[in-house]
């Protein structure tokens, strides 16, 4: 059952706006998971400003949590998201002023889910559209069921697809792809999807086992490997090209920290490791 407002607390100031994103975006704890759940299945999950803002709280709940490894992501009922609420359109883009502050909500909350500290799976069904494949591509693996699809759709809207989003596809297909995928919109079917790297598992039957069973397996491991590891490959895909002193920080504070001693002990007698690192990182600077 859905835990929705785990990160949010409303106030005589909580605008009707935001008494919505309460549950219309829902976190629900099942340690060692977070699942974050884009709950409008009756509108295929469309995102609301609203639940664009509600991201960052949704990334401080989950960072707060120890017992949290790994953060899931997916939609109620069918359907990922058919991308940005259209309907709200009209009011978002009336002028200048109100059309910076929607493309900030979504940046800033592409950017929160981005540098969430922990591993995040993108669970994708029936469709992942626009501003929807959006908020899955800013997760760091997709696991999309065979008979999804997928579309990176502002020309047909005529608009420009955000910084965070262009970026990250980009970084997944590499630039003569993303510029195809954003001047057609075309739908992209799974078989595609997998072969140019936009999704990291094809899945026939059984996603959910299939996503729950890879997620117990990273939560089994090094917490101090894989968040570094996130850390690390996100900043080189930033632009880290040399060893910065943050990067070798985090190399040698892994090297000396509680994850590798136990893991020298465990190999040494012949045990599966308990590892116990559970703390915070930071995205590393260029």
């Amino acid at each position: 059952m859905l835990q929705s407002g785990k990160c949010f607390k409303e106030t005589p100031q909580t605008s009707p706006a935001e008494k919505r994103a309460m549950t219309d975006i829902a976190l629900q704890i099942e340690p060692p998971f977070a699942r974050i759940v884009l709950n409008r299945p009756e509108r295929r999950n469309v995102i609301s400003r609203a639940m664009w803002r509600a991201l960052p709280a949704i990334r401080a709940a989950i960072e707060a949590r120890e017992d949290v490894l790994v953060a899931l992501i997916e939609g109620a009922g069918g359907h990922f998201s058919a991308g940005a609420d259209i309907a709200e359109f009209d009011a978002a883009y009336r002028d200048a002023a109100a059309a910076r502050d929607y493309g900030d909500a979504v940046q800033d909350g592409l950017k929160a889910l981005i540098d969430l500290d922990r591993p995040t799976i993108a669970v994708l069904r029936g469709n992942a559209v626009g501003g929807g494949l959006g908020l899955a591509m800013a997760c760091d693996l997709r696991f999309c069921a065979a008979d999804a699809y997928l579309a990176v759709t502002p020309a047909k809207l005529g608009l420009v697809y955000g910084h965070a989003e262009t970026r990250r596809l980009v970084e997944l297909v590499g630039p003569s792809r993303a510029k195809d995928l954003l001047f057609t919109g075309r739908r992209i079917e799974t078989e595609e999807a997998l072969a140019v790297g936009l999704i990291d598992r094809r899945v026939e039957t059984a996603l959910e086992e299939t996503v729950l069973g890879y997620a117990r397996g990273l939560a089994e491991l090094s917490q101090t490997s894989i968040r570094g590891a996130k850390r690390a490959v996100d900043g080189i895909s930033a632009g880290m090209t040399f060893e910065t002193p943050a990067y070798r920080a985090l190399t040698e504070s892994a090297a000396l920290g509680p994850d590798f001693a136990e893991g020298r002990a465990a190999f040494a007698e012949r045990r599966p490791p308990r590892f116990s690192f559970r703390g915070p990182t930071v995205p590393l600077k260029g």
